[in-house]
């Protein structure tokens, strides 16, 4: 039971951080100021860093990771196209990047009560970027 919770926890941090490197990658086209792309840039470096762990961590354990789901990956691209059609300033970007992080810190702590027994290494990589993410929409709240 705790390797079964250990590597479901692991791809759900796996999706997690793959949206998150997507959004970054989405809305980087669009901002206009230099620090908030530095911001958002080392944003998505985290992520990338934080992804090989998780990377090694699967294939130690033999198993694969976890896509994103279709339809929130579908529903969160048209949101970002849909909203940045409409005004792309950097308060927009800030708001849609807010609300993605959001998301991902309320799924990762549903997941790691869901998944308790997963190993203790497994559950500070999703607090890692429950922390990251919390970061990221405190460091970018002076633009909304």
């Amino acid at each position: 039971m705790e390797q079964e919770e250990t590597i479901r926890l692991l791809q759900e941090c796996d999706a997690g951080v793959q949206m998150g490197i997507t959004s970054i990658q989405e809305v980087l086209p669009y901002v206009k100021e230099g620090k908030f792309r530095q911001l958002l840039l080392a944003c998505r470096d985290k992520h990338e860093k934080l992804q090989e762990e998780i990377q090694r961590e699967l294939e130690a354990s033999r198993e694969e990771g976890k896509e994103p789901n279709l339809m929130v990956k579908g529903m969160s691209w048209m949101k970002t196209k849909g909203k940045l059609a409409m005004d792309e300033s950097d308060a927009t970007i800030a708001d849609l990047m807010t609300d993605g992080c959001n998301m991902g810190i309320k799924s990762l702590h549903r997941y790691l009560n869901q998944y308790a027994k997963a190993e203790e290494k497994v559950k500070d990589i999703a607090k890692r970027l429950i922390n990251i993410e919390e970061k990221l929409t405190v460091d970018i709240r002076s633009y909304l």
